[in-house]
């Protein structure tokens, strides 16, 4: 049994490694162009599919990545800059189609709160130990008699 099993494990080895390099664009999308088509991989790679969320449009097989692979050839082939290309495809879904977003605008609170929430933390836990250790230590005085009497009474309930 563990020789079937060892054997199965070579065998989908190979199918393992070209596993990766089995992309989602399909055979009817691919420009004939070649410069063109490897500017739109290159552009591909870059947006996010939104329905599979981390996962780039070129790798993507969902039905909505496909319709932002062919905008992006058709946005190629009408003449558009790289740029421009890009720039559409955000301009109808917004910055989130961007798998790397840009550090301006909105977005830029968001790549600085991070850090300014650390910093914050660190500063407000170096305040409370600070406090902490000029606060008064306390005295261990022990039981006062009243108490100790009412201690001893309860005990000998």
């Amino acid at each position: 049994m563990k020789r079937l099993m060892r054997a199965v494990i070579l065998a989908s080895l190979p199918l393992m490694a070209m596993a990766p390099v089995a992309m989602a664009v399909e055979p009817d999308e691919i420009l004939a162009d070649p410069a063109l088509e490897a500017r739109a991989r290159q552009i591909s790679k870059g947006l996010r599919c939104l329905v599979c969320r981390n996962e780039s449009i070129d790798d993507s097989h969902a039905e909505l990545a496909r319709d932002l692979r062919l905008l992006v050839r058709e946005r190629l082939v009408a003449g558009d800059s790289d740029a421009q290309a890009v720039d559409f495809i955000v301009g109808r879904y917004g910055e989130y189609v961007l798998l790397n977003p840009t550090g301006k605008g909105s977005n830029l609170l968001l790549w600085q709160a991070g850090p300014l929430m650390l910093l914050l933390a660190l500063g407000l836990g170096g305040l409370y130990l600070r406090a902490r250790s000029k606060a008064p230590q306390g005295t261990d005085a022990g039981l006062s008699a009243d108490e100790d009497a009412r201690l001893r009474q309860i005990m000998d309930e």
